[in-house]
């Protein structure tokens, strides 16, 4: 399955000259999927990583582990990593710097529950996960780091927020970065990762703040992950 999906992806990508694509297989997957995609321009990174750069921690896998078989980029604090291992805001935090210490880049989730979301409180939630990340970081530590809004209420429900709800988040968060580099908030990507999909990409894509998806079940069938890349190219089209 790993083979045919990422050989799709290759081929129909493979002359494609628009938007950046990594793909973060499960660890054990890793060096394979590097081999599948070899001569392409698709990146390959992990799912999760330990804060850890060595020690006694019987299965974890530390940044300088998936460096050495090619991984170029980490997730940190995936909203599933949060709801159901338990990761802290500081737990994130220092996953995040681990990575970027290790030479990779890394990939910050936040996001907020039904519950949150419904009780007012979206702001403060992802400002709190960020502001734990941007405690640890250095400055130019934020070249390293791409942000992720995931709202958990919209992952794997069938639901999804509306353009205006994502971009509202986003425009948020890129202005909390800006507080520390203004600079730098107005470089960094911030990526939507709610139930995207072909239909409803070029929507979420037009909106001002949102620089790309991180894609759940769209990206297990090759067609639906690639409609999704082929409205990113289209809103590149349009702003070039």
């Amino acid at each position: 399955m790993c083979n045919d999906l990422l050989g799709q992806i290759v081929a129909a990508r493979s002359e494609a000259a628009g938007v950046d694509i990594a793909v973060f297989p499960p660890t054990v997957y890793i060096e394979h999927s590097l081999s599948v995609i070899r001569g392409s321009s698709v990146s390959v990174g992990a799912q999760n990583v330990s804060e850890h750069d060595q020690g006694a921690f019987t299965g974890e896998v530390s940044v300088a582990m998936v460096r050495e078989i090619g991984a170029q980029m980490a997730l940190c604090g995936h909203s599933e990593r949060r709801q159901l291992f338990g990761e802290t805001n500081a737990a994130v935090a220092a996953k995040a710097k681990a990575v970027i210490d290790g030479g990779l880049t890394a990939v910050v989730c936040v996001g907020e529950t039904l519950k949150e979301r419904e009780a007012g409180a979206t702001q403060s939630v992802v400002a709190d996960q960020l502001a734990a990340v941007l405690a640890l970081v250095s400055d130019r530590d934020l070249e390293s780091m791409i942000v992720a809004y995931e709202p958990v209420w919209a992952i794997g429900t069938g639901k999804t927020a509306s353009p205006e709800q994502a971009q509202e988040v986003h425009a948020f968060l890129r202005s909390k970065i800006s507080e520390r580099d203004a600079t730098m908030a107005g470089r960094m990507r911030i990526l939507y990762g709610g139930s995207v999909k072909g239909a409803n990409a070029d929507a979420l894509f037009a909106c001002e703040d949102i620089d790309g998806g991180l894609i759940g079940g769209a990206s297990l069938k090759a067609d639906d992950f690639l409609a999704i890349c082929e409205a990113g190219d289209r809103q590149i089209a349009a702003q070039s």
